[in-house]
């Protein structure tokens, strides 16, 4: 059976960090804005279901990675500099990966959105 409490407590540390991380990284609340105005004009423009599950799931695969690359510094940041010269390179590498997932993310955007975007400034 499912112990709701346990659930309810879960959900509460989840929620807690998803703050926190929007309370210390810049980042995320910017990729949080984008996020909205993509949904917004998700909403605006009428896209096709298809066209709102593919921009859904990059906004998904960005926020993800940038909590992710936020529990990496972190951790990181308990060896540095005492372990070795390769935690600088772990950070860079985790933000890399961000990096790509964004870029990637407004590629798919312009995609979805040109041509939708095109039609609405032809009428």
């Amino acid at each position: 059976m499912i112990n709701l409490e346990k659930f309810s407590k879960s959900i509460r540390f989840a929620a807690k960090g998803l703050v926190r991380v929007a309370e210390e990284e810049q980042n995320f609340r910017i990729e949080l804005l984008a996020a909205l105005l993509v949904l917004i004009l998700m909403s605006v423009l009428g896209l096709e279901p298809a066209e709102r599950a593919i921009l859904v799931l990059a906004i998904i695969l960005v926020l993800v990675l940038e909590l992710m690359n936020s529990i990496f510094e972190r951790m990181v940041d308990l060896l540095k500099p005492r372990i070795h010269h390769y935690v600088e390179d772990i950070k860079d590498i985790m933000a890399g990966s961000v990096l790509v997932a964004s870029v990637g993310s407004i590629l798919i955007g312009v995609l979805i959105f040109w041509p939708h975007l095109v039609r609405l400034f032809q009428q």
